[in-house]
């Protein structure tokens, strides 16, 4: 049998995605909470109020366009997707039941940190936040389901942003302790497993990712060490309190699985290149130094760190016990920028001419995924916590009412194909597997709920109309079954191309690129 019987199989959520309760329970303001809605051909942007008093949306999420003095507010006259979500808030018992009979044995899930400290200055957390996830903590135990909890996922008060920039200023870091303190102390006796900083490398995102206010790499370097930093002395403090519990940390994985586009030298060394600045991120987490070349690459872009006297010492202290990670897709480099081939929609480089893609340009390919397992592994000898992995999809209604995502099923086939193998044929050690997501949510990214993950269908479309009745789709009885196997059922054979005999395949794929998916097209 290819996985440890005490495989954690379940799925995975964010607050700023799902929970929706903006208004409710003491809760404050976020970055997530003044990001409107987008598309595919139309970014996300942040409302924000000058001092004459007028009302703007920056033109993305780089907040390039917004002038220092702006104050970021939530204004009338737009549509906020993390307002409502899809009312888990509401609704955690229901969709929990969902989840037990999916049979999950973990839930990833994120704490809100406006719901415990509603602008992160705060001296005494706020109860009934605290009493909020109780609940959800108390449904999911009295299920068999373990709680799996990240404490910071892309969400950040948003009185920070306007104050000092959030993640730019080292006093952030108190603030997010302050937090960590309340929520490893209250729910000590119900939560082991946590994970410090969602997807710490995809900080590039700037105001989405860590509610910071400027790009440059300057700004977004110093942001990741005050992270880097208030990650290692999370750690040390949650092993205080609870010296049983594992703390991971994340890496967007997907960012370091880059291929070079040919194999001249210069684009081998490209590719590197790329995955190490990656890397970079999970080699200070996991093993509690900058490495040289990313001290180099620093000095060699002009950057100049901002490094108080004991980080050094905090770092090599604060390592964590395990690496969770996300998967969705790989990458290509190639050092001719000029060079031919289809570009990512998401700016992450070019497609590979290889690898079936799906509409909207992201190359699906599960054998990278073992790729990626086998490295990480190789290279920090940690145990590994699978916690995204999914294809985004816009699902049609039958006519019977069903939702029949065979399309879904084939993504899942193949890459817990290819999970297997990287246990069984290469030794890594897989601590578990949580989809993204076990229901439909607001897509970061896009803000849309077009572009749908889950097993379970939710009526709402992408300006929050709808019932949010939940349905079980196709894939949920499929999912249900491949738990109650640990993986050995994974039905028939899949229908996304993964060459589990390595056999090198030569023939180019035609990749379309569009903006507006039709119905049952995964994008």
């Amino acid at each position: 049998m290819a996985f440890r019987r005490d495989f954690l199989w379940g799925g995975a959520t964010a607050a700023n995605q799902y929970e929706g309760g903006f208004s409710e329970g003491g809760k404050g303001v976020s970055n997530s909470d003044v990001l409107t809605s987008g598309s595919s051909s139309t970014p996300r942007g942040a409302t924000y109020r000058l001092l004459d008093g007028s009302v703007h949306r920056s033109a993305g999420i780089s907040m390039r366009d917004v002038p220092p003095e702006a104050i970021f507010q939530v204004s009338d006259g737009w549509y906020y997707p993390s307002h409502r979500a899809v009312d888990f808030y509401h609704r955690f018992e229901q969709d929990i039941d969902l989840y037990a009979e999916l049979g999950c044995k973990v839930y990833r899930m994120s704490i809100s940190w406006t719901r415990i400290y509603p602008t992160g200055f705060e001296e005494e957390p706020n109860e009934a936040g605290l009493a909020f996830y109780d609940r959800v903590f108390d449904a999911l135990l009295e299920r068999g389901i373990e709680p799996m909890v990240t404490l910071h996922h892309f969400e950040v008060p948003l009185e920070l942003t306007n104050r000092w920039g959030a993640w730019e200023d080292r006093r952030t870091i108190d603030c997010f302790l302050k937090f960590c303190r309340t929520v490893f102390t209250r729910y000590r006796d119900k939560v082991k497993y946590w994970i410090t900083f969602n997807e710490i490398n995809n900080i590039y995102f700037g105001f989405l990712a860590a509610g910071i206010r400027k790009d440059d790499l300057q700004t977004v370097m110093q942001a990741a060490h005050h992270q880097l930093v208030a990650s290692a002395l999370a750690v040390r403090l949650g092993h205080e309190i609870r010296p049983d519990c594992r703390i991971g940390c994340m890496l967007a994985a997907s960012r370091t699985t880059v291929y070079p586009l040919t194999c001249h030298p210069a684009d081998v060394c490209a590719a590197w290149e790329q995955a190490s600045r990656q890397y970079f991120f999970t080699d200070v987490q996991c093993r509690g130094y900058y490495p040289s070349h990313q001290l180099r690459y620093l000095e060699r872009e002009g950057i100049q760190l901002q490094i108080g006297p004991e980080d050094a010492q905090i770092l090599r202290e604060g390592t964590v016990d395990y690496i969770s990670m996300s998967y969705y897709r790989s990458m290509v480099a190639s050092a001719d920028l000029s060079e031919g081939g289809a570009q990512d929609p998401l700016r992450l480089g070019k497609i590979n001419p290889y690898l079936e893609a799906t509409a909207w340009g992201i190359a699906l390919d599960p054998m990278g995924f073992r790729i990626t397992l086998h490295n990480l592994y190789d290279r920090y000898q940690l145990p590994l916590m699978v916690v995204e992995n999914g294809v985004g999809a816009v699902d049609k209604v039958a006519p019977d009412s069903k939702i029949h995502d065979d399309y879904r099923v084939a993504f899942f086939q193949a890459h817990i194909k290819a999970m297997k193998d990287a246990v069984e044929l290469d030794g890594v050690d897989v601590m578990g597997y949580t989809t993204w997501a076990p229901i439909d949510i607001v897509s970061a990214g896009t803000g849309e709920m077009r572009k749908r993950y889950g097993f379970v269908y939710v009526d709402m479309d992408d300006q929050g109309n709808g019932t949010l009745e939940r349905r079980k789709k196709d894939s949920f009885i499929w999912y249900q079954r491949v738990i109650a196997t640990n993986g050995e059922d994974l039905g028939a054979g899949p229908a996304l191309d993964y060459p589990r005999t390595g056999a090198r395949k030569t023939q180019k794929k035609t990749l379309a690129v569009v903006t507006q998916p039709a119905e049952g097209t995964v994008i």
